[in-house]
């Protein structure tokens, strides 16, 4: 296929998928919610609506044109996709197709299903992607190899894929970035930074940095709107045991009654959990950033008055070239022989 054929194809895929039934979204939530509780109704449009976003003809266009096409042919690109949000492989998923490569797949087990119908109603669409991709227990012939998964695992497969190429992703996760002026209306769009796919995800905003003396009131006023989420159980249990930690442990914290806020310098907080971190000029913040800049996927502020940040609600709805770790997918497949 033509590269304007495979574009062609993907912004079919995506008006599909954007004109969904209910019925059709339905019997996916049922299926889904069978075997991870994680994934619920609220969480698989929202992918879904992330991935409609992505697909657009002229944003598509405008992308892939700017890298060389790979002239190798039956190149195979092993791909280890992550579980921890639906459908949170699909852009390498994207990336593989589009450059003309076939996607060996090993699925994780906590999202089998989904990737599978969207590639179904891809051929649907375009029978010539059919031998594209297929969907492996073991990765193995492969050419290339693109692989996420936590820093433990990243060690394997740093070592089990030194042979050939590869892009090896680690933990990472995103923070946002508060002035103290916010209005409530800003605050309460972070709200869906944080809370979006109950926290799970690398763009989901897991810590706060807040200027020395900040109040939180007016953050969790905001944040009210999302005080149904301690119904879901298993986030509740997380909630519960975190909270339990902190009053054994004595540390000091802020509670909601849905979230709970505690000071801490790391980067990644556990579920139900947000850390902050406080700083006193602009100079003082940049050196945080920086210090930490390797494991930060993602930056959030009002307006996204800071430099490289998106405004807050955005951290969801990444644009194309917006790459994992950012390493560059696209010019990794095209240079890989």
């Amino acid at each position: 296929m033509k590269l304007e054929e495979r574009i062609n194809a993907f912004t079919r895929l995506g008006g599909k998928i954007d004109n969904l039934s209910n019925k059709e979204r339905e019997t996916i939530h049922q299926h889904v919610a069978r075997s991870n509780p994680w994934f619920t109704p609220d969480s698989i449009n929202l992918s879904l609506s992330g991935i409609t976003y992505l697909l657009k003809e002229n944003n598509l266009t405008r992308w892939v044109k700017s890298y060389s096409e790979s002239t190798k042919k039956n190149i195979k690109i092993g791909m280890a996709m992550a579980g921890n949000i639906p459908l949170v492989g699909f852009h390498d998923y994207l990336c593989v197709l589009l450059s003309g490569h076939q996607a060996v797949i090993k699925l994780s087990t906590q999202d089998a299903y989904l990737l599978p119908v969207i590639h179904a109603w891809l051929i649907e669409l375009e029978p010539r992607f059919k031998d594209s991709v297929h969907f492996e227990e073991r990765l193995k012939n492969i050419d290339g190899m693109i692989a996420t998964g936590s820093d433990n695992t990243a060690r394997y497969f740093e070592f089990y894929f030194r042979k050939i190429p590869h892009i090896i992703r680690k933990n990472r996760s995103s923070v946002a970035i508060i002035m103290g002026e916010e209005e409530k209306p800003q605050l309460k769009d972070l709200a869906q930074d944080v809370f979006s796919y109950f926290g799970l995800g690398c763009r989901n905003v897991s810590k706060l940095f807040v200027p020395e003396g900040y109040e939180f009131n007016n953050l969790f006023e905001s944040w009210e709107d999302y005080k149904e989420i301690i119904h879901h159980h298993k986030y509740a249990n997380n909630y519960d045991y975190q909270k339990s930690i902190l009053l054994m442990n004595k540390t000091p914290h802020l509670d909601n009654g849905f979230i709970l806020l505690t000071q801490n310098n790391q980067l990644v907080s556990p579920i139900s959990v947000v850390y902050f971190e406080t700083y006193t000029t602009l100079s003082d913040l940049k050196k945080k950033l920086l210090a930490q800049r390797n494991k930060i996927q993602c930056m959030v502020s009002a307006h996204g008055w800071y430099k490289e940040s998106v405004p807050f609600g955005k951290a969801q709805f990444p644009e194309l070239a917006d790459y994992s770790d950012g390493v560059d997918t696209m010019k990794f497949l095209s240079e890989i022989n």
